[in-house]
């Protein structure tokens, strides 16, 4: 099946290449767009073949005008009907094609001269941020945090640790939580009146990780009436992202299998642990 795919989508690539060859000089072409390439609205979708020739297309754009824009008349007929969140999902997928690494680039160089935390006014990923649970209206708001890459030195003064050499590691640590749910911990206690949502991965380079924060105001009128987000006002989900509740929380914590060896980590390590070392033994009376 794959291979009959990959056949009918050279032959839709050559006859692309064959009818960009025998265009008219008159004939408009897809010459390339002056567009701001830091604005997160604006996409673009690298040509399928070494043809380097690129258009700008808006994520709210239809699959039929996203399939002219890429040169592709009979893509529509052989993907079926795409939205434009499948082109920008395919385009974020390719991470390490030319587009993407000069996007990420110039985009990298724009964040590192910005604080560590700092509001967006838009999504960079709204594919990611939507099926993640983000709306484009009142309440909502995304933030970008910066964390440092690399391990966890211990914290002793001087690198002095007292006891056993086995135990007097300072380097070479690792920290038991991922960088994503540092990331909402400190945009929590950064914005101690919202709610975080949930986040992903947006960028990163040789010194930080780059993530957006979805966070939500428990407070606003939009979201107290909305019965499909009014959940998190509730008081038992305050700083849900210190107590390991969100979704980079349950993944560090073990919660994201099921099956064999997975009770363990039910409800907590911790709690499997005091059941399995405690004797309780029913009073004879």
């Amino acid at each position: 099946m794959d291979l009959t795919r990959n056949l009918r989508l050279q032959e839709l690539i050559i006859d692309v290449n064959q009818r960009q060859k025998r265009r008219e000089p008159g004939e408009e072409g897809n010459e390339q767009l002056r567009f701001n390439i830091l604005d997160p609205t604006v996409l673009i979708f690298p040509r399928m073949t070494s043809y380097s020739v690129y258009k700008a297309v808006s994520p709210c754009a239809t699959s039929a005008v996203a399939a002219k824009t890429l040169g592709l008349r009979r893509a529509e007929r052989f993907f079926g009907e795409m939205g434009a969140y499948k082109y920008v999902s395919e385009l974020w997928r390719k991470k390490q094609s030319d587009v993407m690494r000069f996007l990420q680039r110039v985009r990298c160089w724009e964040y590192r001269q910005l604080p560590s935390i700092v509001r967006v006014t838009r999504p960079t990923r709204p594919d990611k941020a939507r099926r993640l649970g983000y709306k484009a209206k009142q309440g909502f708001v995304i933030y970008r945090v910066r964390v440092r890459r690399g391990g966890r030195k211990r914290p002793v003064p001087k690198g002095i640790v007292y006891g056993k050499p086995k135990h007097q590691g300072i380097t070479q640590l690792k920290f038991q939580r991922n960088k994503r749910s540092v990331a909402e911990e400190r945009a929590g206690r950064k914005l101690g009146g919202l709610r975080v949502l949930n986040s992903y991965w947006v960028n990163e380079d040789s010194t930080y990780k780059y993530y957006e924060i979805i966070l939500i105001d428990p407070a606003h009128s939009a979201i107290r009436n909305d019965p499909r987000i009014n959940w998190i006002c509730k008081g038992v989900h305050k700083h849900r992202e210190l107590r390991g509740l969100t979704s980079a929380g349950k993944k560090y914590r073990g919660l994201r299998g099921k099956g064999h060896l997975h009770h363990k980590a039910r409800p907590s390590r911790r709690a499997t642990w005091k059941r399995n070392q405690t004797l309780s033994l029913r009073r004879y009376r």
